[in-house]
């Protein structure tokens, strides 16, 4: 599926916080990716469609560094992602093989993907960060995937941190971390998240100017009116 510029960039103003709101609303809790934080600062917020990868458990004849030469490998994975994709890639929260170094990040920049996000680890940390992609992993660790993984396949549903993400899907990270919005709900996301920041935004400079919590978060019928009025009036 193709999403639409001007959705993605509706939904790179709007937190990751906002969002876990938002989908909560509409009765969706597990959405934000477990483990998955920001290696360095990320800069800015950035949204685009999941592009999927999965790691099983590492199996003796199939986990080998000859397996990275294989058509099915995380390099013929990388060869096939799409420009501005964010990579979802479900190393099952292993923590002691890095899925990727530094020359396999270096292609994704240059293929034009947006970010990594991972449950697991990357390996090369410095170098990986010195590519400027940016990514969202537990850590890093010294040896290669095939240590404790095996690569199977790209573009399939995957578990990544605890949460179910299908190709699609579309996916915003921040400093917060990363969550997915299903496909079916990213419109509605991105016309409901701006007008959910304006509101916190105007909460909080009613925080600023010494109003009580009660009946301002959440508003009431009154607090509702002086809300709306004030937005008419800008």
């Amino acid at each position: 599926m193709a999403v639409k510029r001007e959705i993605l960039a509706s939904l790179e103003a709007v937190s990751t916080a906002t969002i876990t709101t938002i989908l909560l609303k509409k009765g969706l809790r597990n959405v934000w990716l477990r483990g998955a934080t920001p290696l360095q600062p990320l800069g800015r917020r950035l949204a685009g469609p999941a592009f999927t990868l999965r790691f099983v458990p590492a199996r003796e004849d199939l986990a080998t560094p000859a397996s990275w030469a294989s058509p099915r490998s995380t390099r013929g994975a990388i060869e096939d992602m799409p420009e501005g994709v964010i990579v979802v890639a479900d190393a099952m929260g292993v923590t002691d093989a890095g899925i990727f170094g530094d020359i396999l990040c270096a292609r994704m920049v240059k293929r034009g993907v947006a970010a990594l996000v991972t449950d697991g680890v990357m390996r090369d940390g410095a170098g990986c960060l010195s590519t400027g992609l940016p990514i969202l992993a537990r850590g890093v660790a010294a040896p290669p995937s095939v240590a404790g993984l095996t690569f199977v396949g790209w573009q399939e549903p995957v578990a990544c941190g605890g949460v179910a993400v299908f190709p699609d899907d579309v996916m915003v990270v921040d400093g917060d971390g990363a969550v997915v919005i299903p496909a079916a709900l990213v419109e509605a996301v991105a016309e409901e998240g701006p007008e959910q920041e304006r509101m916190e935004a105007w909460i909080v400079s009613q925080v600023e100017a010494g109003a009580k919590l009660p009946g301002l978060y959440p508003m009431n019928a009154e607090t509702k009116a002086r809300y709306e009025a004030w937005k008419a009036g800008r």
